[in-house]
């Protein structure tokens, strides 16, 4: 499997600007022309967005510069959770690993290379569950040296894994139950940041629909880590009020992508430190806290 790239999945919606640099940033990596790229187009939710599905589809049927390129276009609209969970476990059941991007992201001209060299590097461990290219903007603790760290938590931006991690994943509500009658794992959950819990908790009664949040509880049921970069190789550009997720506009991740080469170490290891300073990035403010729970009392 080291020898063989892994495919290159992209899903998108509604927003051709933002797609089209999404695309052109993966184009211009050098792993492009070797790389099977499939892209998944959903469905309209209703006429409001009918005519820029119909720009995204005439934008994705031009797209060239990458070895194969296959596209799926869905005549409804599925959200984006269920196409991540049905095409993901698609593509890497029969390919074994995959990397996977939402049409919001910018990447650097070495992120196919450096997320190929992850996956290769850590498909043996079996303590590690994905791997990503995205750094949140935290603040890395003095001293740390290493351009990677192992966090608590996977990253739903510019990520990669391996089939049987993936197929590991429960995607009803037996890892919440898991979660929420083991006091210990609901804690190694929480070592991700504050914001988890509530996130699965409105998942599991239907508040949200989010598959990101299910593939972070899989990680603290498997006792496993997501490999992250201290300097990001990618660039969210749908934090500006466009998207689904994000309604309203914020820099808070806001980075500025490392272009230089990057080490990788193979027995890279768990950093308290560093665990902490990334749950403190994720960790809800007092006034969210007490929102959660009045309302929902968690």
């Amino acid at each position: 499997m080291k020898d063989q790239l892994a495919p290159v999945v992209v899903f998108c919606f509604n927003r051709p600007g933002h797609l089209r640099q999404t695309i052109e940033a993966l184009r211009a990596n050098a792993l492009a022309q070797r790389s099977r790229l499939f892209v998944f187009s959903d469905g309209p939710r209703g006429e409001q967005d009918r005519e820029r599905v119909l720009e995204v589809r005439r934008y994705i049927r031009s797209i060239d510069g990458f070895g194969n390129v296959s596209i799926a276009e869905s005549e409804r609209n599925r959200g984006l959770s269920r196409s991540v969970i049905e095409e993901v476990t698609g593509v890497v059941n029969e390919y074994g690993k995959v990397i996977v991007l939402e049409d919001d992201l910018v990447t650097t001209p070495d992120f196919l290379a450096v997320m190929n060299r992850l996956l290769d590097a850590y498909q043996p461990r079996q303590d590690i569950f994905s791997v990503t290219a995205y750094a949140p903007p935290f603040r890395v603790p003095a001293g740390y040296t290493k351009d990677f760290c192992l966090v608590p938590r996977a990253s739903s931006w510019g990520w990669g894994t391996w089939a049987d991690r993936w197929s590991a994943v429960d995607w009803g509500d037996a890892h919440y139950r898991q979660l929420l009658n083991d006091p210990r794992l609901k804690r190694q959950f929480l070592e991700g940041g504050s914001d988890l819990w509530p996130m699965l908790y409105k998942q599991q009664t239907g508040v949200i629909d989010s598959w990101a949040v299910r593939w972070c509880a899989a990680h603290a049921v498997q006792g496993a880590y997501g490999v992250y970069p201290v300097r990001s190789k990618v660039k969210n550009i749908g934090t500006d009020g466009s998207g689904t997720n994000f309604t309203f506009s914020t820099r808070a991740y806001d980075v500025e992508m490392n272009r230089e080469d990057v080490r990788i170490e193979a027995d890279l290891q768990p950093d308290q430190a560093v665990i902490r300073a990334f749950k403190r990035f994720y960790d809800l403010p007092l006034y969210l806290r007490l929102k959660n729970l009045f309302r929902y009392g968690i």
